[in-house]
């Protein structure tokens, strides 16, 4: 399930195998930006922005500003590098954009968000966001401010919610309220240790940003990576107390997955 520290990932690999090379090829698979060319200009980096991808590329010779290839993975997408010659691992009708170098091929398969706009556009798309976990402008002071500020809200929900901050997604809000022993309906005003919750979430982030597998438990070497998420016909990796399963949301379209031990994080009335 993409997260934060997918993201990072993906934006890591990305910017590896485009920054700094020309593109000779451009193809996006979404109707509104199907007639957009960047071929010729330059890829200057790819980064992320908590759940989101940014690829910046040089102005063409005539223009002023850069661009950026934006997009967001939702719960399927993906992106891809391949060296030529070398055969796509998903099937082709998945692909919504192609970036071709003289050295490789940038596929992004499934992505849920595409789109293409001059460079001065970033702050209208990513520009609500709260700090960002993984990135170089991380305000743990500002994470918590933004937090408290609906004190009324569950904290399950407040975490997910990208302006408060980004880069948390399901797996990680059901962790993270088990790990300091919180129900994840519990009010935000009520939350013991704020500020303990947002280092939480930082130094959970960081330690799993460069693994290919997500680990909350801090034992690598085992079956169990996760204490309560996805766990309600295997019970609490804690106390074996049977994981209750919800669907909560701020509202019936937004929907999620909750996973909880009702023994290490019992409600409070």
């Amino acid at each position: 399930m993409p997260e934060g520290d997918t993201v990072w990932r993906a934006a890591r690999d990305l910017n590896a195998a485009l920054a700094g090379s020309e593109l000779i090829r451009t193809d996006f698979r979404v109707p509104r930006f199907a007639t957009t060319d960047l071929r010729g200009r330059t890829v200057e980096e790819v980064v992320s922005r908590g759940k989101h991808l940014l690829i910046r590329v040089a102005p063409g010779e005539s223009e002023s500003e850069g661009w950026t290839i934006h997009s967001h993975l939702k719960m399927e997408g993906l992106w891809h590098v391949y060296a030529w010659g070398e055969r796509w691992r998903r099937p082709a009708f998945k692909a919504r954009a192609v970036l071709e170098t003289a050295a490789c091929q940038a596929v992004g398969f499934e992505l849920g968000i595409l789109r293409v706009f001059p460079r001065s556009g970033e702050e209208e798309a990513v520009g609500y966001l709260g700090p960002d976990l993984l990135g170089p402008d991380w305000d743990s002071g500002e994470a918590v401010r933004r937090l408290a500020s609906v004190p009324e809200r569950p904290v399950g929900l407040a975490l997910l919610d990208q302006r408060n901050l980004a880069g948390i997604g399901n797996v990680y809000r059901c962790e993270l309220c088990f790990l300091i022993g919180v129900h994840p309906l519990t009010p935000v005003a009520q939350v013991p240790d704020l500020v303990r919750l947002v280092d939480l979430s930082k130094r959970l982030l960081e330690a799993n940003k460069a693994r290919s597998r997500r680990i909350t438990t801090g034992m690598s070497s085992g079956r169990d990576p996760l204490w309560v998420y996805n766990r309600e016909k295997r019970g609490c990796l804690r106390c074996g107390t049977r994981v209750v399963h919800e669907l909560v949301g701020d509202n019936e379209l937004e929907l999620r997955d909750l996973y909880f031990c009702p023994h290490c994080q019992p409600r409070v009335e």
